[in-house]
């Protein structure tokens, strides 16, 4: 299937270096940011620094892309097709939305694929099947090999766009960064101390995974995209009370496993090296950015 607008695969270029596939022009065409929330906050300015012409979109631009200067805005709904054909075609796409419902992404992509190059879908790694008598205790590495549940609504639209367009899915752990600080989520009682695992990837690390995927991900491949260091939140919750005089609100932990996510076909494919590998040391980073009261 044919990614680029015109009839024929482009020529497949070997990075010497790396040897990684390129392709020609990649940098040079323009990438639209569909649903331009945290993780597209994020990669704004880095397009901005390689001087690649990107657009970020949301339902209501004028309030939620407020922060994004105004010429890269633009209005997209998926379940309005009306404003489909407002994105600039020729684009590279970086979905970073739920792709759900089925119907509405299937809609989509049959009117729009040949409009677009390239497309990375951020999908989640709550794709994979948790099996239901499991007793290991940690739980086995999970790679893109391990099942998933095609029951759940953004699982058939991920796996659709992947087959029947060629997107790169990057199936994403728990994103956190300035703003979405899992000290507050503990604070909050939204989490508590268990045994469970949990896998994260911090925004910026996931923003330039995105635009290393763009270039170098393989049509139709999946990729999980973590840091490789599953915590469990009896760790976490310990760390921040040691560490920064955290204390957790919440009186009963979740009982379930966990999953522990493998990133080695991310790191062996892509290359990419994480800016932000230890989970405590980026905590220290926000923490000491945060305003002064």
């Amino acid at each position: 299937m044919s990614l680029s607008r015109s009839s024929e695969r482009p020529p497949r270029l070997v990075n010497q270096q790396n040897n990684y596939p390129s392709h020609p022009g990649q940098r040079d065409r323009p990438v639209i940011i569909l649903g331009c929330g945290y993780t597209g906050r994020f990669i704004l300015p880095l397009t901005l620094q390689r001087g690649t012409t990107t657009w970020g979109t949301s339902r209501n631009p004028a309030q939620q892309l407020a922060t994004v200067p105004l010429p890269q805005r633009l209005e997209f709904d998926l379940a309005r097709p009306a404003t489909w054909e407002r994105l600039p075609a020729g684009a590279d796409l970086i979905w970073c939305f739920p792709a759900s419902p089925l119907a509405a992404v299937q809609a989509w992509a049959k009117t729009q694929r040949s409009r677009f190059n390239r497309l990375v879908v951020l999908g989640s790694t709550s794709a994979y099947e948790v099996p239901d008598d499991s007793t290991d205790y940690p739980p086995s590495w999970i790679d893109e090999s391990a099942p998933i549940d095609p029951t759940k609504p953004r699982v058939q639209g991920e796996e659709y766009l992947r087959h029947e367009f060629g997107a790169i899915l990057l199936r994403v752990a728990g994103i956190y960064g300035p703003g979405r600080n899992p000290l507050n989520w503990i604070t909050q009682g939204r989490v508590g101390p268990s045994k469970k695992y949990v896998n994260l990837i911090h925004g910026e690390d996931l923003a330039a995974i995105c635009l290393v995927a763009l270039e170098q991900g393989q049509p139709g491949e999946a990729y999980n995209v973590s840091d490789g260091q599953p915590h469990t939140w009896n760790e976490i919750c310990e760390t921040a009370q040691q560490r920064w005089g955290v204390n957790s609100k919440s009186v009963t932990g979740d009982p379930s496993p966990g999953k522990r996510i493998s990133n080695a076909k991310l790191r062996a494919e892509l290359g990419y090296e994480l800016k932000h590998p230890d989970l405590y040391q980026a905590l220290d980073l926000i923490e000491l950015a945060k305003p002064q009261l």
